[in-house]
């Protein structure tokens, strides 16, 4: 790896304190622009912007998505926006190229009738972790933590009594969570009994406080999630490609459709902003639009 990149990656780390999951996305965009240039005979820190366009076109025959590619730009932009202020290159030649407008795609939500279904398949399996992977598929329905929100979660952040979490998202910035009954009746039943069996298999020489564990009594990983979400579905029987973000976004939908308010859920999600909220209505809209043309008589087609 170069030096410019390993510097940027500390000032990713140190200054902008940045996860290592994100330094780690950021690193793989600049290393396929490197790549790229390099193979081509051309020095990364003299590109211009035919090169640069070089690159897009590249990036477009490899059908890269337009999300992609405008993730790439910005990163790309920000990391030489870097390079010039530590001098390595002249002018940052990322400011006077366009990001292209990505296709706009909506969020994948469960039914609430599949979110059911879901939960009493998973109530009824027979094996160990059941208690555990119930817990965390009613935490992730009843809240709308992020994946690596729920990975983090200490058990001391629960207030059981009021049903209340303290969050702690991007930027460390927090925000406190209500949650179900039945998901504090799950994450008890958990705690109280496989937390404890779990804890007796872990390693560690400080026992971590985190409330879920892996199977070897761990901190449980954020792919660690990704997996068990999929061990769910094979145990279930249930295939909906699930995972967190998932779980996330059927939370808001749902709530939007039962009235509840787009800033209400804005500060339940950690949303900075409403826009981002927003998609959700987009969402319920698409969701109305196909009820109406499966359920009335004059809009079925023929």
């Amino acid at each position: 790896m170069s030096d410019e990149i390993s510097l940027y990656q500390e000032y990713l780390r140190l200054e902008k304190r940045y996860s290592e999951r994100t330094i780690e996305s950021y690193t793989e965009d600049i290393k396929k622009f490197y790549d790229y240039v390099i193979s081509k005979g051309w020095n990364p820190l003299k590109v211009n912007t035919s090169i640069i366009r070089s690159f897009l076109s590249y990036e477009r025959l490899n059908d890269i998505s337009k999300k992609t590619i405008k993730r790439r730009l910005s990163g790309l932009r920000s990391f030489y926006g870097f390079l010039q202020e530590n001098e390595y290159v002249k002018y940052n030649p990322f400011l006077s190229i366009t990001s292209p407008k990505p296709d706009i795609t909506y969020p994948k939500v469960l039914f609430e009738d599949e979110v059911e279904k879901l939960l009493k398949a998973n109530s009824q399996r027979t094996d160990n972790l059941k208690d555990r992977d119930q817990a965390i598929l009613e935490l992730l329905y009843a809240s709308g933590l992020r994946g690596s929100e729920l990975v983090n979660l200490e058990l001391s952040s629960i207030d059981f009594r009021n049903r209340i979490i303290k969050v702690f998202g991007k930027g460390s910035k927090e925000r406190l969570v209500p949650f179900s009954l039945e998901a504090k009746t799950s994450i008890e039943k958990y705690v109280n009994g496989l937390r404890k069996q779990l804890l007796l298999a872990s390693k560690d020489e400080e026992l971590p406080t985190v409330l879920f564990l892996n199977n070897k009594g761990e901190k449980m990983t954020l792919r660690g999630l990704e997996y068990i979400l999929k061990k769910i579905e094979e145990k279930t029987g249930i295939f909906v490609d699930l995972h967190p973000h998932m779980m996330r976004h059927t939370f808001a939908t749902h709530l939007l459709e039962h009235g509840a308010d787009l800033r209400t859920i804005q500060e339940i999600l950690g949303h900075a902003s409403i826009s981002t909220t927003q998609v959700y209505t987009h969402v319920t809209t698409e969701a109305m639009k196909s009820e109406y043309m499966e359920s009335h008589p004059r809009a079925r087609k023929k």
